[in-house]
């Protein structure tokens, strides 16, 4: 299943985007999120050299309908809240894309690390975009281990093939060389890397389709 990572930056007219650009020294760690119907309710572990008037600003927030400190120093506090706008938390629901926490808020910017299929990755870029939320894409990966793209026989292959040079530029390497090294012949050993180089950039193609959607 492909992971991802994503850098989120929130509207100005989203409170909690204002919010933490207003103190742009904040941290809000989102520790749990769930949506409740058309509101959301959140715990956040907040960070701010300005505690208390960061508190006081966001409480004042007509879309904050709720705030409670849990617990409190001079400069950080556990706070749970419910808010009308929850706009990062409908756009993974929505769009069916579970979200790992904990997850960092500062300075108007989100970090996001996901796992999803490339479907889902990709209501996720609608639905972020319906909310005018832009984001870019730290890199989109493919986890082998979780749902194995290539064969064992592929895998192998390609593995000896990369540590033999096959692939430099210029090649450190022949398919005969390879052949010869994994006592196979030559034939099977370029039919193999054929069908692994051919599933390897096919996936790769529908990662980039599916972000550009």
């Amino acid at each position: 299943m492909p992971e991802a990572r994503l850098e989120l930056t929130l509207p100005e007219n989203m409170w909690i985007g204002e919010l933490t650009r207003q103190y742009s020294d904040s941290t809000f760690e989102i520790l749990a999120a769930l949506p409740d119907k058309g509101d959301g309710v959140a715990m956040t572990e907040i960070t701010s050299e300005q505690l208390d008037d960061l508190l006081t600003d966001m409480e004042g927030y007509d879309e904050v309908t709720s705030l409670d400190v849990l617990n409190k120093t001079d400069d950080r506090a556990l706070v749970q809240f419910e808010t009308s706008l929850p706009l990062l938390i409908l756009a993974a629901r929505d769009s069916g894309v579970p979200l790992e926490l904990p997850f960092t808020l500062s300075n108007g910017r989100a970090v996001w690390e996901l796992k999803a299929s490339s479907d889902r990755l990709a209501m996720l870029s609608n639905q972020l975009e319906q909310f005018g939320i832009s984001f870019t894409v730290d890199y989109i990966q493919y986890n082998v281990e979780d749902n194995p793209l290539l064969t064992p026989a592929q895998q192998d292959i390609i593995q000896k093939a990369l540590e033999m040079g096959y692939y430099d530029t210029p090649r450190q390497c022949s398919l005969t060389d390879l052949a010869e090294e994994m006592d196979r012949a030559k034939s099977t050993v370029s039919e193999t890397l054929h069908r692994a180089e051919e599933k390897i950039i096919k996936d790769f193609a529908e990662s980039i389709t599916a972000h550009r959607r």
